[in-house]
């Protein structure tokens, strides 16, 4: 129920609410890899990750953003604000992360670095960040010769692995922001040296504008001036034609460095710069120090890169500070008391914010789990900007890509024109939107701004997103890519969550992104039932290798019939019909489609069940269609075959009694289907009156159930496993097309580069897949009560029912983050050592996916995207 007890930061949120969008102008807007994207690669073949590497992103300047390490921007990205390291030893400036190539990985890409979103309010009003900096040399050559040689069979290589934290000898680097007023951000760089003896380091807060002149977008090339010190600061100001002006305040240091934004055409292209004033100037004159050229960034008094130089020596176990200021004022003071108390009053109202959420008698374990998962959800909100038909025809005089790209890679959506800050599921693994990952995104995000949570699935159904025959963007790797509609589950989680927490029931959102949905829904019912059949199709559908084969490319004149595509779609048609519903209480013109998506749903059931449930097995599989092989079915035993849990949607009594025309059309339709022996979906009715609609029935639920309850089958320390390992002994083989395929259980990251490797549906636990099964088996106790109990786990004599097994399943998942008794906090596997000591004990990771037998973090390390869904578990379901 929503609080009377209105915090500071409530109050910032209920205005931002009321904008066009709904979005502080400042925040942590800055990716975290902006090198090795496809937008950045102009490339003949695609290759992404060779054409623009790491080792040219210092050099290098950017065609759609810029990056950096626990870094601030507008929300426009024009002016970024971020930090850079260097402790004596590297042979670069530390200021970006590094991680592997996909060719570099033996499991894929992944960023090789230690660093933690620790706090972050919704409107960015007080931001935390830490970053762990070796003081021996950054072991770059090390991390990718080793990965280089390992299997796919062995576990990845870490930093950890490398040895250089094994005697503490490293800095954590704490940036905090807080907001004195929307446009004055005060920020607060600690340096605490971990060692046992005194160490140096350099750090450089560096300020600049993103290159947007080189491509034509600005008319006036913006400024950064050096103005005249004040007694203990240094002031530049930022002039920019769209932006304003904005002052930049930093402590006083006699080193102050002044260069431009623009490539190093010398070391990148082989030809001579135009001046010594390229991007990478600072590395240079601070890691190499030509003669002469860190004094000719010294009294350069504008540009368009600027950084302070803080040479600092801490010793053991002490820390230093750095203070800065960002601003639209002109202050004679930026440094006085009040620089200090607006981080006490902005950090107390954050605690504010959260305790008035927070579960009462929650643990201190779950409660910092929590903030973190917000916190990492908020940290990787970014700005994206990609207009794909500049991206295939190039920039006047500047880039002029190679004819073959109009016939590759997101060829066909010339209309995507993107320019948003975007909620991403990784900021450096995977910087960049992707469909699906977005809804699971909102739930967690609806809990703390559910204004923007709705701006966020509206946008992907903008005419600058959605193609013009309705298709939603799958992610920037492939746009044609198709993932899992869940769209209108999301916009109704998101409409109930915020009715719940905030007692506002926003109709309005619901028409709108119906109206868009129901474009989409048209767009899968044209284009993924190949037979006309009510059996879907789709591809990988975000699952990536949970296939025996590929199902993204199989050969001509054979098509997949797919378990989990149908049943998306399924659920698809019940929560359509659930919006439907829910606007129909207050507009009657809505009447009809309710009972559109009723018969769509219906006829899905039916299909799904008669062709695709195997009553030998009692599980549902694909079925391979070929054109010389007759159909075979893959049994194989995965979430694709428990992805039919999910189709399922309420009727409340209430609801029906307002729509008669449907309430008749329905019973016409029940009627009509039992007299002539045809299949009718589950219908379960409550005490209150109420309707389940289910794809399966009660007796397949319970079969389902009992094989995903079984530690030797689904069941794990974790979580529900993405492939059965009954399959570590008996593996799938399918001969098909003269070529062997086969599909075995693997607990970790994976051992074939379907996809490119970095992901595993082949055994490990996923956060969002969990999430909807424990969801809905809440929702079958409803209907259920006492008359399913089922043994958990299965064989045992500890009968449970629904609501008891989602409640041991919310507890297994987050175990997955809490401490034990010995300090042992499972996701962190084998790097335990390292988080048992005191001033690490409270890190949490939030990983791409769980390893099924350990639930080990695997995949991308900072997935607080999807993975962020343990707050919501946290927060709504009772944790035994």
């Amino acid at each position: 129920m929503p609080s009377n007890n209105i915090s500071a930061e409530q109050q910032r949120l209920n205005a931002n609410a009321l904008k066009e969008v709904p979005l502080e102008k400042w925040g942590p807007y800055l990716s975290e890899r902006q090198w090795g994207t496809v937008r950045e690669d102009y490339s003949a073949a695609g290759d992404a990750w060779n054409y623009f590497t790491h080792d040219q992103s210092r050099s290098r300047v950017y065609r759609w953003g810029e990056d950096g390490i626990a870094g601030i921007c507008d929300m426009h990205q024009n002016l970024c604000f971020s930090i850079a390291l260097w402790n004596g030893k590297d042979a670069i400036l530390k200021e970006r992360l590094f991680g592997l190539t996909n060719t570099e990985g033996n499991h894929g890409e992944d960023v090789k670095e230690l660093y933690y979103y620790l706090d972050n309010t919704p409107t960015h009003s007080y931001m935390k960040y830490l970053y762990k900096y070796p003081q021996a040399a950054f072991p770059y050559k090390q991390l990718v010769d080793v990965n280089g040689s390992l299997p796919k069979t062995a576990t990845e290589f870490e930093l950890l692995d490398t040895g250089i934290f094994n005697e503490n000898n490293y800095f954590d680097v704490r940036v905090k922001y807080a907001k004195y007023a929307e446009e004055d951000i005060c920020i607060e760089i600690k340096i605490t040296n971990r060692g046992n003896e005194e160490a140096a380091i350099a750090v450089l807060p560096t300020l600049w504008f993103r290159n947007r002149w080189l491509f034509g977008n600005t008319l006036q090339k913006p400024l950064l001036e050096k103005q005249p010190s004040l007694t203990n600061a240094g002031i530049v100001k930022a002039t920019h034609e769209r932006l304003g002006s904005y002052y930049f305040y930093h402590q006083a240091t006699d080193e102050t460095l002044m260069t431009e934004n623009e490539t190093n055409t010398e070391r990148v292209f082989g030809y001579a710069n135009e001046s010594v004033f390229v991007k990478d100037a600072f590395h240079d004159a601070v890691v190499h120090h030509p003669p002469g050229l860190q004094q000719q960034l010294q009294n350069k008094s504008s540009g368009t890169k600027f950084s302070p130089v803080y040479r600092l020596s801490i010793a053991a176990k002490q820390s230093q500070k750095i203070f800065l200021r960002l601003s639209k004022d002109e202050l004679q003071h930026p440094f006085d008391e009040t620089f200090n108390t607006v981080f006490t009053d902005r950090k107390k109202e954050a605690d504010e914010f959260y305790k008035n959420l927070l579960p009462q008698n929650i643990s201190a374990d779950n409660a910092n789990i929590q903030r973190q998962a917000f916190a990492g959800l908020l940290w990787s909100k970014q700005f994206y900007q990609f207009d794909i038909e500049r991206w295939l025809e190039g920039d006047t005089h500047n880039i002029h890509p190679p004819e073959e790209r109009k016939q590759g890679r997101n060829a066909g959506w010339e209309h995507v024109k993107i320019a948003d800050v975007l909620s991403m599921p990784d900021k450096w693994e995977y910087p960049w939107f992707a469909a699906w990952d977005l809804c699971f995104h909102c739930i967690p995000m609806a809990m703390v701004d559910p204004a923007f949570a709705k701006n966020q699935l509206i946008l992907l159904c903008r005419e600058w997103y959605m193609s013009p025959a309705a298709q939603i963007p799958a992610y920037e790797w492939n746009f044609s890519d198709v993932n899992p509609p869940i769209q209108a589950w999301a916009a109704l989680q998101v409409y109930r969550i915020e009715k719940e927490i905030h007692g506002t029931s926003d109709i309005s959102f619901l028409k709108r992104i119906f109206q868009k949905l129901m474009l989409n829904f048209t767009w899968w019912a044209n284009r993924e039932d190949a037979n006309e059949n009510g059996i879907f199709t789709g591809g990988f559908l975000g699952l990536d290798n949970i296939g025996v084969i590929d199902r993204n490319r199989l050969p001509a004149g054979t098509f997949l019939e797919q378990v989990d595509a149908t049943s998306w779609m399924g659920m698809y048609a019940m929560n359509m019909m659930e919006i439907a519903l829910e606007i129909a209480q207050t507009d009657n013109t809505y009447e009809d489609v309710v009972t559109k998506f009723y018969e769509h749903f219906v006829l899905i059931a039916s299909s799904l069940n008669e062709a695709l449930w195997d009553t030998e097995d009692n599980f549902f599989y694909d079925s391979l269609h070929t054109s010389g092989e007759g159909n075979i079915a893959l049994k194989v035993r995965s979430l694709v075959g428990l992805s039919v849990l999910f189709g399922a949607g309420i009727i409340s009594n209430d609801a029906l009694k307002k729509l008669p025309d449907f309430e008749k059309r329905m019973n016409y339709i029940k009627d009509y289907r039992a007299q002539n022996n045809k299949f009718l979906p589950c219908e379960q009715v409550s005490e209150k009156g109420d309707i389940l609609i289910s794809l399966i029935h009660k007796e397949r639920l319970i079969q389902l159930l009992e094989v995903m309850l079984d530690e030797d089958e689904f069941l794990s320390p974790g979580g529900i496993r993405a492939l059965s390992k009954f399959h570590r002994q008996h593996p799938f083989h399918l001969q098909f097309n003269h070529t062997d395929f086969s599909i075995g259980y693997v607990s970790g990251e994976s051992d074939n580069s379907m996809f490119g490797g970095n992901s595993n549906w082949r055994g490990p636990v996923w956060m969002p897949l969990n999430f909807l099964i424990i969801q809905t088996l809440r929702q079958r106790h409803y209907f259920y009560r006492d008359s399913i109990q089922l043994a958990f786990p299965a064989g045992s004599s500890n009968l449970q029912t629904l609501q008891q097994i989602a409640d041991h399943l919310s507890a297994k998942i987050v175990s997955i983050f809490q401490q034990d008794n010995n300090g042992v906090r499972p996701v962190h596997g084998r790097d335990n050592w390292f988080y048992q000591q005191p001033e690490n004990k409270d890190l949490v990771l939030f990983y791409e996916y769980y390893h099924g037998d350990t639930a080990r973090g695997l995949g991308a390390s900072h997935q607080s995207g999807w993975s962020s869904l343990v707050a919501a578990l946290i927060q709504s379901y009772e944790v035994i």
